[in-house]
């Protein structure tokens, strides 16, 4: 038996990694959503949520600055080129990348909170945010910068080991660490001041640390996974060949996550200009992330270490397959959720957020700017996959490149829409905005990659978009229509259980309809299903 037979022996099949992951995420993104639905419940769309929103992003935004665009991005294909390479498995490349990794976390985390001030003054510019409030949840959380670093590392690590499930579980336990923390605050009497706002009000002091305490959770659950893969952490300094290499890389990953980084900037000062308006981008941006977060993201970290092994082989065959693959996969299993989301947008809002301290308007709001977004969730994923061909390639310039093409146009469309949305409508303007740079992106890198790598393929995929487009058309006009008529029927006069009616019947009737018309149209990447599906009726 040859090593490579060997290998792909014990690499575990990408539909069972992708399926075991898919199982995770499902936890995590419903865990994810119910505390976002708390959190609107118990705090509401106003200031007060806004003020948290924006301070919470800023860890993420740091992080992703600092060192995280760069573990995400490059990581993997590094550390599968150190597997390959060293005597040890790559483990002392790897301790390298950790003991890299908290150094430079430490410092920007340090600096990040001695500048809390300095940031809410970048990212608000509006007299309906509170600075005073903002930077007091940001004292609170911008520590999680160190935790959100490290677990994206750690998982990177595990990934390249075959370890798929807990890094996708992990999130899991931060989400219960929010719910628990917006219980908690929901119980505990009083209000937090916001005229002045007090750093010692235990209210603000149980949803700022509570946050934090679950980014912390998330990363140190991933350190007995590594003991267990055999790896063994102990600083390690000094130099290799390779670390310049992966400094050039990283030069262009840091530069790339800036151009990210730009743009959060300008959106947070466009949205925080509307009442709300930030709030209810994040929320349609959560739910948006649902379908994405459960399939694309498994199919994406399930193919990365596939594409890096063959780029790293030279295997251009092998990594233009993959590729096809997953752009046509992510047409079929996103597309019908993104004609779900477009359908059932405005009920999802309502069913999901008119709650507590959430109106029924402030519902609408969010579901609204979901609809009308929707049309981004394909793009969306078919970029990200398109960005990590280049890096599996060792190309950081290039999605660099296609990453400012993006930018630019999104920061064009939300001064746009910042000038031309009606009151109140400005979360719709800023989350068609990101969908539209995404749609530019998707073309602009399949253009790049015909470029680089010769045929992909290109009019199979646009040939499987195409189907699904017309199957989620057809299966949830007919949906529509029914959650129409059974809403007449019933007439409840409540605006919120018609929503839950339709958002149920379109999404119980719409989403296998699709499906049922994909296998009808022969479109192969259902085949697998399909054929199971009969195995299990055939034995009854």
């Amino acid at each position: 038996m040859t090593q490579q037979e060997q290998e792909q022996q014990r690499e575990p099949s990408l539909a069972r990694a992708g399926g075991s992951m898919a199982i995770a995420t499902i936890v995590s993104r419903a865990s994810g959503l119910l505390s976002k639905l708390l959190l609107v419940t118990f705090v509401g769309v106003d200031v007060l949520n806004d003020s948290y929103q924006v301070a919470t992003t800023l860890p993420t935004m740091i992080n992703e600055l600092l060192l995280g665009g760069v573990l995400t991005s490059v990581a993997i294909p590094l550390l599968v080129r150190a597997e390959k390479e060293d005597g040890d498995g790559g483990e002392s490349y790897a301790q390298w990348m950790i003991t890299m990794a908290a150094v430079v976390l430490g410092i920007g985390t340090a600096v990040a909170i001695a500048c809390a001030p300095l940031l809410t003054a970048l990212f608000i510019d509006s007299s309906n945010a509170n600075p005073a409030l903002v930077t007091a949840f940001a004292y609170l959380v911008l520590p999680g910068i160190v935790f959100y670093g490290l677990s994206a590392l750690l998982g990177a690590i595990l990934n390249t080991r075959n370890v798929f499930g807990l890094p996708t579980w992990a999130p899991v336990l931060n989400n219960v660490v929010v719910i628990v923390t917006l219980c908690a605050y929901w119980l505990m009497p009083g209000e937090i001041s916001l005229d002045p706002v007090r750093m010692g009000e235990p209210k603000l002091l149980v949803l700022g640390l509570g946050t934090m305490a679950g980014v912390a959770l998330q990363a140190l659950v991933l350190v007995p996974a590594m003991r267990r893969t055999g790896f063994r952490f102990r600083w390690r300094w000094g130099w290799d060949r390779r670390l310049a290499e992966f400094g050039g890389l990283a030069f262009w990953v840091l530069l790339y996550v800036a151009l990210g980084f730009v743009s959060m900037v300008v959106l947070t000062r466009v949205a925080t200009g509307d009442d709300g308006a930030i709030t209810a981008y994040n929320m349609q941006w959560l739910i948006a992330q649902v379908p994405y977060g459960v399939l694309g993201v498994s199919l994406l970290t399930a193919l990365m270490p596939r594409m890096s092994r063959a780029a790293a082989a030279d295997d251009t065959g092998a990594l233009v397959g993959d590729l096809s693959f997953g752009n046509r996969m992510s047409a079929v299993l996103l597309m019908p959720f993104s004609a779900l989301l477009t359908v059932a947008g405005v009920s999802i809002g309502v069913a999901v957020f008119a709650h507590g301290e959430s109106t029924v308007e402030d519902g609408r709001q969010i579901g609204t700017a979901l609809a009308l977004s929707a049309f981004g969730l394909v793009p969306y994923a078919i970029t990200l996959l398109q960005l990590r061909v280049f890096y599996a390639l060792k190309d950081a310039r290039t999605p660099t490149l296609i990453q400012a093409v993006i930018v630019v146009v999104r920061i064009a469309l939300l001064y746009g829409f910042r000038e031309f949305s009606p009151p109140g409508k400005l979360a719709v303007g800023v989350s068609i905005a990101m969908s539209l740079s995404f749609v530019v992106g998707a073309l602009v890198g399949q253009v790049w990659l015909r470029v680089r790598l010769g045929r992909l393929r290109t009019g199979y995929t646009a040939w499987t978009i195409c189907l699904t487009v017309v199957a989620s058309a057809i299966a949830f006009g007919a949906a529509t229509g029914l959650a129409w008529l059974v809403v007449q029927i019933l007439g409840t006069g409540s605006p919120v259980l018609d929503a839950w009616v339709e958002l149920v019947i379109q999404g119980v009737v719409g989403l296998p309809l699709s499906f049922a018309l994909l296998a009808l149209f022969r479109v192969p990447e259902v085949k697998p299903a399909v054929a199971k599906i009969s195995r299990l009726v055939g034995r009854r």
